[in-house]
């Protein structure tokens, strides 16, 4: 066996350290990365918030308990993720609209808008969160 053989490169399987602390993964895959996982977080959520809409809805009673409910800081933090999750989701799902059209495809635009879909989710967010707070 030849010493070439021998030092065949094997695949890597990669896993959760691999991909957080070893692989330098650029701007726009972390937005795409950060848009699928905003949806995802939505799509769970979506159930809380109509149970919290359903029952604010059902009597005066229960809207003032929801109210309550929702001045706990756990809630207005757990809020707060969702306003944050629905702004980059929103800023994002644009910018994968305009690359869709091949609109901003090459790598210097592509890493602009990532940038500016990150800072905008994120101007978005302390903006509504202020309100919320």
């Amino acid at each position: 066996m030849s010493s070439v053989a021998a030092k065949k490169n094997r695949p890597k399987y990669l896993n959760l350290q691999a991909l957080l602390f070893e692989i330098r993964l650029p701007l726009p895959g972390w937005v795409s990365i950060l848009h699928r996982i905003s949806g995802a977080l939505l799509f769970l959520a979506m159930v809380w918030l109509l149970w919290m809409l359903d029952r604010s809805l059902s009597s005066e009673a229960a809207f003032e308990t929801i109210r309550q409910y929702a001045r706990l800081w756990p809630v207005k933090l757990a809020l707060l993720v969702l306003i944050w999750a629905y702004c980059h989701h929103l800023c994002a799902g644009i910018r994968h609209l305009f690359l869709d059209l091949d609109k901003g495809t090459e790598l210097a635009s592509a890493r602009l808008t990532a940038a500016l879909s990150i800072g905008a989710g994120l101007a978005l967010t302390a903006w509504l969160g202020a309100k919320l707070w």
